[in-house]
């Protein structure tokens, strides 16, 4: 039986053009929804069945210690397009402590106007932008029974369509192609139905990686690849919860998305640019999705906003000299923020993987991975005794430092001037996902005269989101 399900579809925006022929490299950012950092061949998947993304890193350079900016897919995407966390951009939600928010369509804020997104930037230096994917809503028939749909060929299509416009009329351009067949109810198209031998997840799995060995051949045949930059990686870690049959790997790290554990957080991520970024090369760097947004720009160009802290790094001498910046990495759930990586070690200040309540109904953001004292089902404040891992020893956050040991007071040590200066220099933005309504949904979309779908929107009655988690 088939289902009619609200899911994200592309919109494009398209900005600016230019008619030189010489112009500034193209941009191409490849975002999977709930993709886990143990999906790909590359990291260790034992089916490997991504054969185009293992090309993609053996051509390019392969980033294992990179970062999302939250646990979840909406405020992941708006510090990706803003540069900023969460907490910073607005994108967050102070009505309790330390809580995952998304927008869905009742949600009365968004992105705040005040954020300066890449696509406004770019387009000073007359570069077309497009989103395709997950961004924009309309009504798309899944069959849950089956999992077969055929919208990832839709992305597909417009993606190689829109490259090969860009490329015919010599614009630069600024492709933001985020595919969402992994998020559940996860779905493939009827050729790769049944192909996996991870089940209807590794289908959908397989589907993407086609599709992007699909985009970079198109590129090689367009003449265009030695001027176009592009990265893969995912919002969040694999939704675990979702159970193995609609979600991903993770590999070896604990829990999954909506945590600040490393399953939640850590991404699988590639950067591609023949004749740019030395093949083979593998960046220890530790990077964030933030960092693309400072990174296009420095290869585009663009100087960016000086009247904002910009959290994300440029990573032009990661990727073309395979150089390594200092820098921490701040886990932030909602309003809180969590913990912080610096080199090799973690520290928690806060631990939670979600409430009792949810889990006693069957909801596991950490199933078969329970470690005492850290995947808590309580918010547990550890700021006095943060706990402390050593990621590379020790990557499944299993095994906490001493202590007692002189190991854990250097860290202890460094890692407390960092935050400290972090809290004394954070200015929160003003909080965007605090207030839900039905009268803000999308009642009458453009186009539902044609469909008979048009509705009448109720009556504004606001009331305060619930984020349970």
């Amino acid at each position: 039986m088939s289902l009619k399900t609200v899911i994200c579809v592309l919109w494009a925006v398209c900005v600016g053009h230019t008619e030189g022929i010489q112009h500034g490299p193209n941009i191409i950012i490849m975002l999977m929804d709930d993709m886990g950092w143990g999906d790909l061949g590359v990291f260790g998947e034992p089916s490997k069945e991504t054969p185009n993304l293992d090309v993609m890193a053996a051509q390019g350079m392969l980033f294992p210690n990179f970062y999302t900016a939250n646990p979840l897919c909406s405020p992941s995407r708006a510090a990706l397009l803003t540069g900023r966390l969460p907490v910073r951009n607005g994108f967050y939600t102070t009505n309790a402590h330390a809580r995952n928010a998304y927008t869905p369509q009742e949600i009365v804020g968004g992105i705040s106007q005040d954020e300066i997104l890449l696509p406004e930037l770019l387009k000073k230096k007359d570069y077309v932008s497009k989103i395709i994917g997950k961004w924009y809503y309309e009504e798309f028939e899944i069959n849950v029974k089956t999992g077969e749909s055929n919208l990832t060929q839709i992305y597909l299509k417009e993606g190689l369509d829109f490259i090969s416009q860009q490329a015919t009329a010599q614009r630069p351009f600024f492709l933001y192609w985020a595919p969402d067949a992994t998020h559940s109810p996860v779905y493939a198209s009827e050729r790769f139905l049944g192909k996996s031998q991870r089940g209807r997840y590794g289908d959908a799995v397989m589907e993407l990686d086609d599709s992007i060995g699909q985009i970079l051949a198109h590129l090689v045949s367009l003449g265009i690849h030695n001027n176009t930059l592009v990265f893969f990686t995912s919002d969040n870690g694999a939704a675990v919860m979702s159970g193995a049959h609609q979600s991903g790997s993770n590999g070896p790290f604990l829990c999954g998305k909506e945590t600040t554990f490393e399953g939640g957080m850590r991404e699988p991520a590639i950067a591609w640019w023949p004749g740019r970024i030395p093949a083979g090369t593998v960046s220890y760097q530790l990077a964030s999705v933030m960092d693309l947004f400072s990174t296009s720009l420095s290869v585009t160009g663009v100087l960016p906003p000086d009247d904002r802290v910009i959290d994300g790094l440029d990573l032009s001498p990661v990727l073309f000299n395979n150089s390594l910046l200092d820098r921490p990495i701040f886990y932030y759930r909602g309003n809180q923020m969590m913990a912080v990586r610096i080199g090799q070690y973690k520290v928690h200040y806060w631990t939670w993987s979600n409430s009792w309540e949810e889990y006693n109904t069957g909801i596991n953001f950490c199933p078969g991975q329970e470690v005492p004292g850290v995947t808590t089902h309580t918010q547990e404040e550890h700021t006095m005794q943060p706990l402390i891992f050593h990621l590379g020893q020790d990557p499944g956050e299993r095994y906490p430092i001493s202590v007692q040991s002189e190991e854990y007071r250097d860290v202890h040590r460094q890692v407390t001037a960092v935050v400290e200066q972090h809290q004394k220099d954070l200015i929160p933005g003003m909080p965007q996902l605090n207030m839900c309504d039905l009268a803000v949904m999308n009642w009458s979309p453009p186009g539902c005269e044609l469909l008979g779908k048009c509705l009448k929107a109720p009556e504004s009655n606001p009331w305060k989101c619930v984020w349970p988690h």
